[in-house]
């Protein structure tokens, strides 16, 4: 029995946070544990206020600073730590201004194929952030962009990993534009989760497509108002960023273990019993991480 008095006291999860050494740190995954949270999904964080990568060690020198911060926080918490390694689009994107898009381009692809040995090697557990800038762009930017997307997806299909998604948002048509990708690369649907989706849960918004909802204001009753049993697998996130520059560009590590109590109540008053939410609880903080991820 893990919904008591109306409280859910089972697996509650963040599936994308980034920390930072330089920043809170161990306190924020403190802060989640202490209100309630039991597993984060530590997504590899660029530095673009220092120097970015520009040779593959450079990626190597990073990605293990990643690792090491996770071993650090199963060491000083209680929580599980799931490491997700990979180049951001927008350095991709910042360093094709500064060295030409092919030299771009080409280190980019280094690194998701540094990533993607270590995912296999059971060092992270999916490849991500990656994807396409979330902002205008020129339109043959945008392609290079789309080109480049389009084989990270084969790279990853041929390494059977996951990958976490950064794209923009452009309503029910940017689901629609992955799925196709997937479709073209031969990685599979399941295996692609959306990071930082809209709350529309709907079969019709994902397109199939797994996607970790950010969980502001609002979440909850966009999620009650398309959750059925047709929708996609989703999750919960609050891409926090770690930043003090930036305090209110994403959620706060309490986020999310406050919103899964949230959404108990909500799902309560919208007439689910106890079995039912207990259910669709697990689903989101276990099974369908394991389905998705593993």
């Amino acid at each position: 029995m893990m919904l008591v008095d109306g409280k859910w006291e089972g697996p509650i999860v963040d599936q994308h946070m980034h920390l930072d050494r330089e920043n809170r740190f161990i306190s924020a995954a403190e802060e989640f544990s202490r209100s309630g949270g039991t597993e984060i999904f530590l997504v590899h964080k660029p530095s673009f206020s220092k120097t970015l990568p520009t040779d593959l060690n450079g990626y190597r020198e990073v990605y293990r600073d990643t690792i090491k911060m996770a071993e650090i926080v199963r060491k000083k918490t209680e929580l599980k730590v799931n490491v997700v390694l990979g180049p951001h689009p927008v350095v991709w994107d910042i360093q094709a201004n500064d060295i030409g898009v092919k030299a771009s381009s080409e280190l980019h692809i280094s690194a998701v194929g540094l990533a993607l040995d270590m995912i296999e090697e059971g060092e992270a557990i999916c490849l991500g952030e990656v994807g396409r800038p979330h902002y205008s762009v020129p339109e043959d930017r945008w392609t290079e962009a789309n080109d480049l997307l389009l084989e990270i997806m084969r790279m990853a299909s041929s390494s059977n990993s996951p990958v976490q998604l950064h794209v923009e948002e452009n309503g029910n048509q940017t689901c629609r534009d992955i799925a196709t990708l997937c479709d073209r690369s031969g990685l599979s649907k399941r295996r692609t989760v959306r990071h930082f989706a809209p709350s529309d849960i709907s079969y019709q918004g994902t397109s199939g497509l797994p996607v970790t909802v950010s969980m502001g204001k609002g979440s909850i009753e966009g999620i009650c108002s398309t959750i059925s049993d047709n929708s996609s697998p989703w999750g919960m996130e609050t891409d926090f960023l770690d930043d003090p520059r930036r305090p209110g560009a994403v959620l706060g590590p309490k986020t999310i273990p406050k919103r899964t109590h949230q959404l108990c109540q909500a799902l309560t008053i919208k007439g689910w019993d106890k079995a039912e939410i207990e259910n669709c609880m697990l689903n989101v903080h276990e099974r369908w991480i394991e389905s998705t991820y593993f």
